[in-house]
């Protein structure tokens, strides 16, 4: 990732207050270097269209090429998306995972839909800014404001209904968050040099079931399927997630309703089958998904930075790709990881079944702040101490007073989780690095997290082996995960 940033972050040509290296970008380009892409994007004035750095379409010649960082920036300088490249499911900007200022937060709720449901005022509240320096931050990091990052998102969830869908057109607009028919034309003319309807091509075969809805989520390889399959199935809730060696199920619980999803990772993609109740749910669907399985990670700089350390070296060339698994839902997270507390995975497992409505053969989503509430003692089973906290947990983010969503100040959140009864620094740090998606947690006194440093030749003494972390920053998490399959 240093010789990203550096790229980004030095040179000539400025757009959007965004210094970017020409000569630099310009040899990813020509290189066709995957992974570059979601980390800027290549506009060619002589074509009208831009790209992602690894379009295989034949590089354009240096005086024709423009640089920017991000697909809004480029749609607002009037060009439109490769059809070919598909600029607009690039993997997402590792970034925004890294970062935990206000640019970083604002990309992961964008990304989660709080503009489509809220509104630019909505999003500047949940971050404590005004509009007006919101939109100035962005537009100085990204070369776009809010609305227009927005509109990229709203763009790219309609060409995704309109290809995999048989929803009418007008459905589909307001299924992407457009308000009006109009918009939604004007929006997909601009952005990919077409007609709604060009875009819906023949279908062959049956119709496509209703409300289900196949799509590919892009990652940067490598990605080390295996040891995500192994987390999600050993973890497991039953009625709510299902899931083997090689594809994981689970139940949503979304903005405008419930859905399942079926994730299985393959070379190059990982294949989703999500059925929706209702299709605005898309983008925070598709967003989730993504954070779940880190699939905006960048694996060969966090290995690279990793591996520098001897001990971590050799798990880091014999399983290269590693990733964080992370959570669809930061309060079923938090949850889990208080009645997680000292006892088995698999005990846990089996108090965590309890509290989920029976839902027959079907998945069920967890449930809720308010339902967790609204359930009896007896529906507990476990401890009347760590009843209560889940309950004080659930009672504080169903009031607004502990933030654990994608946007949360990360340093915020784990002092609010601090705060409740019965919560210590291993529940907070867990929730902080699988719920809040945080890259640089570390657990020092896991027992797991020892037995693995043990068999690494590291320290196992938890004050040593957190010295011997501060190495490992700003991917501890990461390192926090290699040690864990050790154990």
């Amino acid at each position: 990732m240093s010789e990203i940033r550096e790229l980004l972050a030095a040179g000539r040509g400025t757009i959007g207050g965004v210094e970017l290296d020409f000569e630099r970008c310009y040899r990813a380009v020509d290189s066709r270097d995957g992974r570059f892409d979601g980390w800027f994007y290549t506009a060619v004035t002589s074509t009208g269209i831009y790209c992602r750095p690894s379009c295989p379409a034949v590089t354009p010649k240096p005086e024709n090429v423009r640089f920017h960082p991000s697909a809004a920036s480029a749609q607002r300088a009037g060009f439109r998306a490769c059809r070919r490249c598909r600029p607009d499911a690039a993997p997402g900007s590792p970034e925004w995972d890294v970062r935990a200022d206000v640019v970083g937060r604002a990309m992961r709720l964008i990304s989660d839909g709080v503009v489509d449901r809220a509104g630019v005022p909505g999003l500047a509240s949940r971050l404590g800014y005004t509009e007006r320096h919101l939109h100035r931050m962005l537009t100085a990091e990204l070369g776009a404001g809010p609305l227009a990052l927005a509109r990229a998102q709203r763009a790219q969830t309609a060409r995704i209904l309109i290809e995999t869908t048989d929803l009418g057109l007008a459905e589909i607009a307001f299924a992407a968050g457009f308000g009006s028919v109009r918009q939604f034309n004007d929006t997909i003319r601009e952005v990919f040099g077409a007609v709604p309807s060009a875009l819906r091509k023949p279908r062959r075969g049956p119709a496509p079931e209703a409300g289900a809805i196949h799509l590919r989520l892009a990652y940067r390889p490598p990605l080390h399927a295996e040891s995500l399959m192994e987390f999600l199935a050993l973890r497991a809730v039953p009625g709510v997630e299902e899931a083997d060696t090689t594809t994981y199920r689970r139940a949503l619980r979304l903005p405008h309703g419930s859905a399942t999803v079926e994730l299985t990772p393959t070379p190059g993609y990982v294949a989703a089958l999500l059925r929706l109740s209702d299709v605005r749910d898309l983008s925070p669907a598709v967003a989730r998904c993504r954070r779940l399985l880190d699939l905006d990670a960048d694996p060969v700089a966090v290995d690279a930075a990793l591996a520098e350390d001897e001990a971590l070296a050799a798990a880091v060339a014999k399983e290269p790709g590693v990733r964080v698994p992370r959570s669809v839902d930061s309060f079923e997270m938090a949850v889990r990881a208080v009645i997680g507390q000292q006892i088995s995975v698999a005990a846990a497992r089996k108090v965590l079944s309890r509290l989920v409505p029976a839902g027959g053969d079907q998945l069920t989503p967890f449930p809720g702040p308010q339902e967790v509430l609204a359930l009896p003692d007896e529906a507990f089973g476990m401890p009347a101490a760590r009843r209560d906290t889940i309950r004080a947990l659930a009672s504080a983010v169903a009031a607004g007073e502990l933030d654990l969503d994608p946007g949360a100040d990360r340093e915020e959140a784990v002092r609010g989780l601090t705060r409740l009864p019965g919560v210590g620094p291993w529940t907070a740090g867990y929730v902080a690095m699988r719920g809040v998606g945080d890259p640089d947690s570390f657990l020092p006194t896991d027992l797991g997290v020892r037995r693995g440093a043990k068999a690494l030749g590291l320290p196992d003494d938890p004050k040593a082996l957190d010295a011997r972390a501060a190495r490992w920053a700003p991917w501890r998490s990461y390192a926090l995960i290699r040690l864990w399959r050790q154990a």
